[in-house]
């Protein structure tokens, strides 16, 4: 399954705000598949990361208690248009993905 991350990004005076949608099916585990009748898998983000250049501004473990399809906003000051800011994830399978923007 593809993998996508969506981030838009804006400053004002200084300060950074990032909103991303990251397309991933969060499975808790505890779901029952109505077909088969068997658990569905665990498969969920356990870490996210942003970085403003080479820089973490945040760092997030997350669990099974997110929902599919995350959408995350923060701020962040020192920001400046044109810096590159990459997000970057990585699930309890091992896939993991990430996507650079530069600041508008």
């Amino acid at each position: 399954m593809a993998r996508d991350i969506k981030i838009r990004t804006r400053i004002t005076d200084g300060v950074a705000t990032i909103r991303c949608i990251i397309r991933h099916p969060m499975e808790t585990g505890f779901r029952v598949d109505s077909e088969t009748g068997k658990p569905v898998p665990a498969h969920f983000i356990e870490q996210l990361c942003c970085y403003h250049g080479d820089e973490l501004v945040l760092q997030c473990d997350w669990s099974r208690a997110v929902s599919k399809n995350p959408y995350l906003s923060f701020r962040f000051s020192g920001a400046q248009s044109g810096d590159i800011i990459r997000i970057a994830w990585v699930d309890n399978l091992g896939e993991e993905s990430s996507k650079e923007v530069k600041l508008q």
